[in-house]
């Protein structure tokens, strides 16, 4: 049996979000948007993703849905944090045979498959690593560097946000199984309160793979939402 919908404790100056499985009181200075690796690697034709086998045949849509995002994001006044997945040249930071990053990360099996292709995926300073073009951080707004799924894995991510008193966490971009799903959990276990925008994800496999998320998201760790919904705020 499906349980009653809850009403969450709303504080003056609070937006009521659409969301499932309930709208959510939404404090713009209190939110960040978390846009997940929105790069060539993962949403361009030639990158990454594309050269491993995956199917980013869903990407234009989404690229459209995060630019959106961030510009809702914007006009409401929240913090905005741009994350690149990705390491060091030296691929220092990806871990040794001894890693089970080593051995599990697609990026790196490409490139010892295909060695031609070696210190060109997600790695800093190329093409692959990049933001998709018609993303463009602003002055002011934060981009940050992670080595793991998670953005709260070994970056400063914790930090800026609670010096920033933020708690609420709205999550964008790529993919929806692997990084952002590991985004919100690890937020969830921190005590921020995430909120995956589902039309603004993109997942890595079957379409199955992004259905199994939201649920994840809705029933275990946070809420979902969309952009149109997300829009609605801006026109009050």
């Amino acid at each position: 049996m499906a349980s009653k919908p809850q009403k969450l404790p709303v504080r003056d100056g609070a937006l009521m979000l659409p969301a499932r499985p309930e709208e959510f009181p939404l404090l713009p200075a209190e939110t960040a948007l978390i846009v997940v690796d929105m790069q060539n690697a993962y949403a361009s034709p030639g990158g990454y993703l594309d050269l491993a086998g995956f199917d980013i045949s869903g990407a234009p849509p989404v690229i459209d849905a995060v630019v959106e995002t961030v510009e809702i994001a914007r006009k409401l006044g929240c913090t905005i944090v741009f994350f690149q997945n990705g390491w060091d040249a030296g691929k220092q930071e990806a871990g040794t045979p001894d890693s089970p990053n080593w051995w599990k990360s697609n990026a790196l099996k490409t490139m010892r498959e295909r060695p031609e292709l070696d210190g060109t995926l997600i790695t800093r300073g190329t093409w692959d690593y990049a933001l998709v073009d018609v993303l463009k951080p602003l002055p002011g707004e934060i981009v940050l560097p992670k080595p793991r799924y998670s953005g709260f894995f070994n970056t400063q991510l914790d930090a800026i946000l609670r010096a920033r008193r933020i708690r609420n966490l709205l999550v964008v971009g790529v993919a929806t199984n692997v990084c952002v799903e590991s985004t919100i959990r690890d937020g969830f276990f921190l005590e921020y309160f995430p909120i995956m925008v589902t039309d603004a994800t993109l997942q890595a496999g079957p379409p199955a793979i992004q259905e199994a998320t939201v649920f994840n998201v809705e029933t275990f760790f946070g809420w979902t939402t969309s952009v149109s919904q997300l829009r609605s705020l801006t026109n009050r």
